[in-house]
């Protein structure tokens, strides 16, 4: 079996994968989506000039005198609240009160804070002069009217939310986020919560890459099916015709027990690699079944999880519309030697990475039990192919596995 390396098997996924179509949904179901098209705001942001802070807004050509000439007295008129009634206009030698975010009334151009002057007999004494624009957030200086508010491939966060409400938007058009089946074969899984008889094991896999689909949002249906090439080529027919995307786990190598790529084969899926150089997950295997993807993943926890991370997770995120797709890098401070083995594949370590003064360290795990080591990273540093031993102090790529 020909292996490719990890850039030509990533190549292949970029060609070969394409964002869904887009939907138009409410601001609310819209969290984690993808923007399907730029987006420009319909409304100024706030409609109004509005008071800053509580205070009294003034014509500030009414207290150019203040600080030379000693206290101005003005005329309280009236107050002025966020959401209230509209006031009319300042004549001079008059001021309003105006609660935060109230509208200032006409002709006003400043708010002097309440803590700044005394107020007695309805008249209210000012001892500081006031610029124009003083403590005032001018109409539209939030959003403005037809102001790019999001544009495509961008990902709708709480914040973005927030802006889309601010500029009149109850609805955005999205990538609609991609249907993904995960299929965990062999007659020794079974799933959680089951009995378990000596010789099998639960399914770990299939919890794990469920977990990751459902945190980016992902809808998800999970099968195990035993080592029966029948049994698993019927279960990929049932699923394929609701799913964007299908998962398999295990059975993805060339033993007579390795039934997915032999029931794919008899599907007549189109297979464009099957076996990758990299270490863990070599037996990764991708096609397209009905012109939707497979990705082939291998039984073994650290390469199942290295193979979906490093192939199926950004090939799901680019039909889900993201530009940047993958685990988010950063460069660390390696801190203990990792010995150059396989120097002509590319390798993944867990780790865990830690902030420091001055940026990031990494720390290699070594724990003896797959599981634990996968469950306790936060990490992992890519070693690219043909790279030597890297020592200690060394500065490393580290890709983050904890994310939002």
């Amino acid at each position: 079996m020909k292996l490719i390396g990890l850039k030509e098997a990533q190549r292949i996924l970029q060609k070969n994968v394409h964002p869904l179509e887009s939907i138009q949904v409410l601001l609310r179901p819209a969290l984690g989506c993808v923007v399907a098209s730029d987006m420009a705001a319909t409304f100024d942001s706030p409609s109004v000039d509005a008071a800053l802070k509580d205070g009294f807004a003034v014509r500030s050509a009414d207290l150019k005198e203040a600080d030379s000439d000693g206290l101005i007295e003005l005329a309280l008129v009236g107050m002025s609240t966020a959401g209230g009634q509209p006031q009319p206009a300042l004549e001079a030698g008059e001021t309003m009160r105006v609660t935060t975010g109230a509208p200032l009334p006409p002709q006003a151009d400043a708010v002097v804070p309440v803590e700044k002057v005394t107020v007695s007999d309805g008249l209210v004494r000012f001892s500081n002069s006031a610029t124009p624009g003083q403590d005032i957030l001018p109409t539209g200086s939030d959003v403005a009217r037809n102001q790019t508010v999001a544009t495509a491939g961008e990902p709708v966060t709480p914040g973005l939310l927030g802006l889309l409400a601010a500029a009149g938007h109850s609805h955005v058009d999205v990538v609609r986020l991609p249907r993904v089946a995960i299929i965990s074969t062999g007659d020794e899984v079974i799933a959680p919560g089951m009995p378990l008889p000596d010789g099998k094991l639960y399914a770990s896999n299939l919890t794990t890459l469920d977990a990751w689909c459902r945190k980016l949002g992902f809808e998800t249906r999970c099968l195990i099916v035993g080592d029966s090439a029948a049994e698993t080529t019927q279960s990929i027919k049932s699923i394929i015709g609701w799913a964007d995307a299908v998962l398999t786990s295990g059975g993805a190598w060339s033993s007579e027990r390795d039934v997915v790529a032999g029931a794919l084969e008899s599907l007549k899926w189109q297979q464009l690699f099957q076996g990758v150089r990299m270490r863990p997950g070599k037996g990764t295997g991708f096609g397209l079944l009905e012109d939707k993807p497979v990705f082939m993943l291998p039984g073994g926890p650290s390469a199942n999880l290295t193979a979906f991370l490093q192939l199926a997770l950004p090939g799901l995120m680019q039909m889900a519309g993201y530009k940047q797709t993958g685990l988010p890098e950063v460069v660390a401070t390696l801190t203990s030697e990792i010995k150059s083995r396989h120097r002509n594949w590319t390798r993944f370590i867990f780790g865990k990475l830690e902030s420091e003064e001055h940026g990031f360290r990494f720390e290699p795990l070594n724990i003896p039990s797959r599981l634990l080591s996968m469950s306790k990273a936060n990490s992992m540093t890519v070693i690219a192919e043909g790279e030597a031993d890297l020592s200690a102090g060394s500065y490393i790529r580290v890709q983050m596995l904890d994310f939002s």
